[in-house]
């Protein structure tokens, strides 16, 4: 990321933060920005949601002698304000709960057409050309091109929904429409709040519970900058693939992809974390007598 500063472009850097203590108080927040129009005739309210989305946090460190609080002092002032950045997550969730055996799933894009007709009736979505053949039950397929705004946004694939190549049952109730040409049926692009992953490993399994988060990555790594973290939102099972191949995941997230997830990118699982940056271009602690130290410090994620 490019920040302007002054007259000159600044690169941020990623700053190491340091690993202990951990934090004593922490305030998580996910911001979303939504427009709302209520009318003045009838009251009925409308939103819209747009891409401002992201979390933010308050964090408060105990009481550390000045050895160890110089630690924080010097990542403070590395970060320089608002221009460099660090990797961060939910200090009160740094463990994910579900039993996923290793480090990180990829992504998969087991649906991935740019130009289909569809037709939507009850739960049932019919293409008219093979789109389906590869997707897998709980998958999550994000439609666009719908005339219908309703039937267009992410629907999983529900339990028994694979009828065939052409046809799936998902877990949404879609208005009725025949024939809409131009439509696309894809997985793990930007707006999904659902995606569809591969184990790592043909080992690799368990399962992925709700309130785990996930680091999205762009590119097939665990250690490069995030470009999001997201929280799953429903516990999520592996449909096996059968012999020795590896298990396939659906997973509800929240908030949705900022961008797409290319096939063989990592969603890392094992110590999550996000790219973040501080809120104010201010620093500050406190010491008393004995040269005990307070920090406090609030950020933001990069977007």
């Amino acid at each position: 990321m490019v920040v302007i500063l002054g007259e000159h472009y600044k690169v941020a850097k990623l700053i190491s933060m340091p690993t202990s203590p951990n934090f004593v108080r922490s305030n998580w927040s996910l911001i979303r920005t939504v427009g709302t129009t209520v009318s003045p005739f009838t009251g009925k309210t409308k939103t819209q949601e747009f891409d401002g989305v992201y979390w933010t946090a308050e964090v408060s460190l105990p009481p550390m002698r000045r050895s160890q609080a110089a630690e924080w002092q010097s990542f403070l002032l590395e970060l320089n304000g608002t221009v460099n950045h660090f990797k961060f997550a939910d200090p009160d969730a740094l463990t994910n709960t579900g039993t996923y055996s290793t480090g990180h799933l990829t992504s998969e894009l087991r649906t991935n057409s740019s130009s289909v007709t569809l037709s939507f009736s009850g739960s049932t979505i019919t293409a008219g050309a093979s789109t389906f053949g590869s997707a897998k039950v709980g998958d999550f397929i994000v439609v666009t091109g719908a005339t219908n705004e309703d039937n267009n946004g992410t629907h999983k694939i529900a339990d028994g929904g694979l009828t065939s190549a052409t046809v799936v049952v998902t877990t949404s109730t879609f208005t009725t429409e025949s024939n809409t040409a131009s439509c696309k049926v894809r997985t793990n692009v930007k707006g999904a709040t659902g995606l569809s992953l591969l184990a790592s490993t043909n080992a690799a399994s368990g399962t992925i519970k709700k309130g785990d988060y996930l680091q999205i990555q762009s590119a097939a790594n665990t250690t490069g900058t995030p470009t999001q973290i997201v929280m799953v939102t429903e516990d999520a099972t592996a449909t096996s693939a059968g012999g020795s191949a590896k298990d396939f995941y659906g997973v509800a997230i929240q908030p949705k992809l900022r961008s797409d997830l290319a096939t063989g990118h990592y969603a890392v699982f094992t110590n999550p974390k996000g790219t973040f940056r501080l809120i104010s271009n201010e620093v500050s602690w406190s010491a008393d007598r004995i040269s005990n130290y307070g920090i406090s410090f609030s950020c933001i994620e990069v977007i």
